[in-house]
């Protein structure tokens, strides 16, 4: 009982994540675009996390049929696991714990799985906000949630996942979260192009224009407070045996809880310093983010001072990654440099910090699926960022064209001038124009 509710709270905090995202959002857009940004949101991560409770845990559960040599593994763990399955609809003390060990952890990790896919897809709309149509975000938030996602976690999060066995390492969900929707939104941001007036003076005189950074603080904070209880929702914690990451890799609660806070902190303090130098105040609020992001392969084999370092590159390449696509004219400031720069660095370095670490298998198998019978590497952890991207890149390009052939991606340029709020919900939210003093007739 009290695994399941450590499980349980973990599970819960990733929808901290979704309210920080939307708090940060909310501060950054104008406040005519306040309403549809916080409906999307929320619209996209139900929709991704009803696709994810339909079937998408399913496809997780499908690495440990493989590994126990059940027949036709994946066909039998869509039948076990989907909604309407015996495994995920039964009282844990009803199912055969031959069959369906920790029924009840692993119902619960279906909850997990389902705040994931919720988290992901509001992850992917921040990174287009105020100029996305919903219907084309509700359709990719389905694909993300029922397949995509957590096919994502199947091959590269879990001890007995294909790339895991190879020498893939991860730990807070940096290949199927950050790595794949930082992704998705470069794709995204891409092909809707930049807001008006991101890039120089625009002919309807608008720009981007915050309605309030203090809400950013406020969503940053939100997920900090979050990001403990994930850890340790990312963790096996096998009673008299010790504490595992999910790749079954030794850890200790106590140390992931200190990596994480070393990361964050120093995150911040360098995003600080970075504010301060560049005068851009964002940079206050999201290094402890990027200091988190770059280091959520580490957290679990890391000591404190490898995690301080991480943490203080974060915000370094979160800076590049930001110049990075600025430079190629693509607008998306926060998820991109904050969630797939980082990521993919972190994931990468971890490969040489912790070269020859062993990690994968599960206790009890023999084999090809022996606990701790794979070794971290660089090479595996470029793979397993090539194929993340890979999965998630190619179908938002192609959901792209498609939705662009049907109706197009972006709304009217008449809806982005007079607001989201008024042209879609008919409510008024001028407080952007009466901050700078402009008059309304």
């Amino acid at each position: 009982m009290l695994l399941s509710f450590i499980y349980t709270m973990g599970a819960m905090s990733v929808l901290l994540v979704v309210v920080g995202l939307g708090f940060i959002d909310m501060g950054l857009v104008r406040a005519r675009n306040v309403l549809v940004t916080w409906a999307q949101k929320l619209t996209a991560a139900v929709i991704a996390g009803f696709g994810t409770l339909l079937f998408g845990y399913a496809l997780w559960q499908w690495q440990f049929y493989e590994a126990l040599g059940i027949p036709s593994p994946l066909a039998q763990a869509l039948r076990d696991w989907w909604i309407g399955g015996p495994a995920s609809g039964t009282i844990s003390i009803q199912l055969d714990p031959k069959l369906v060990p920790e029924a009840d952890i692993q119902q619960v990790f279906l909850v997990f799985f389902v705040t994931f896919s919720m988290a992901t897809a509001a992850l992917i709309h921040s990174s287009v906000i105020e100029r996305i149509k919903s219907a084309p975000l509700y359709v990719m938030s389905l694909v993300v949630g029922l397949v995509l996602s957590p096919l994502v976690g199947y091959l590269c999060w879990g001890p007995l996942s294909p790339l895991t066995n190879n020498g893939v390492h991860d730990f807070e969900g940096v290949f199927p979260l950050y790595i794949f929707a930082g992704t998705w939104a470069l794709v995204l941001a891409w092909r809707l192009g930049p807001r008006r007036g991101a890039f120089g003076q625009d002919v309807s005189g608008i720009k981007p224009t915050p309605s309030n950074f203090g809400l950013v603080a406020v969503g940053v904070l939100f997920i900090f407070f979050a990001v403990p209880f994930i850890s340790i929702g990312s963790t096996w914690i096998l009673p008299d045996k010790g504490v595992y990451g999910i790749s079954f890799t030794q850890s200790g609660i106590g140390v992931i809880l200190v990596n994480i806070f070393a990361a964050a902190l120093t995150g911040g303090f360098v995003g600080a310093i970075i504010g301060w130098v560049r005068r851009e105040v964002t940079w206050v609020f999201l290094g402890p983010i990027a200091g988190i992001v770059m280091g959520g392969t580490l957290f679990d084999i890391g000591t404190p001072l490898e995690s301080m370092l991480f943490g203080a590159l974060g915000p370094f390449v979160a800076l590049g990654t930001a110049k990075l696509v600025r430079g190629m004219g693509i607008e998306e400031p926060k998820v991109v440099p904050l969630a797939l720069g980082p990521g993919i660095a972190g994931a990468i370095l971890v490969g040489f910090v912790k070269w020859g670490t062993p990690t994968g298998g599960f206790p009890g198998l023999e084999g090809a699926y022996a606990l701790g019978h794979a070794q971290i590497s660089p090479w595996w952890q470029l793979i397993g960022v090539v194929v993340t991207m890979l999965v998630s890149g190619i179908p938002a390009f192609i959901l792209c064209l498609v939705h662009e052939k049907a109706g197009g991606l972006r709304v009217s340029p008449e809806a982005e001038i007079t607001g989201l709020d008024d042209t879609v919900w008919g409510v008024e939210n001028f407080g952007d124009d009466r901050a700078r003093g402009v008059v309304r007739s």
